[in-house]
């Protein structure tokens, strides 16, 4: 199914993601299910997006209305610093299955944020 997880000790099984859009790097991997929550905790963050530019992870990050940005970007960044993850972008509206609005299409949004950040979208991760 294409689904990554992993038992514990006690048994349990702990959903990490799907495998195609976890972001490899030389130090760590990145799983969407496991990155993406630790964000979301975050009040005034509608939902975040992880994906993979140019073999760097990237938060891409709705915010619910009226939040400011400037009052969650210093956040992001304490929260992301330890985890390696240090890029952080505003997204007006994710791309999304329109029969499944929790369905990310993070093949679009990976293009997207290559192009904030200047690097040829032939870089961006296809995941």
């Amino acid at each position: 199914m294409g689904d990554v997880g992993y038992r514990d000790d006690a048994g349990r099984l702990w959903f990490c993601g799907r495998k195609r859009q976890r972001v490899v790097t030389p130090s760590r991997t990145y799983f969407t299910d496991c990155v993406e929550p630790i964000f979301n905790r975050i009040e005034g963050i509608e939902r975040t997006a992880l994906v993979g530019v140019s073999g760097e992870p990237v938060i891409c990050v709705e915010l619910k209305s009226g939040a400011a940005w400037g009052t969650i970007e210093p956040k992001l960044h304490q929260i992301g610093g330890p985890l390696g993850i240090v890029r952080f972008l505003r997204h007006p509206r994710f791309p999304v299955d329109v029969r499944h609005n929790s369905k990310i299409f993070r093949e679009q949004l990976a293009e997207w944020a290559a192009g904030r950040l200047g690097i040829p979208e032939s870089q961006a991760r296809r995941i």
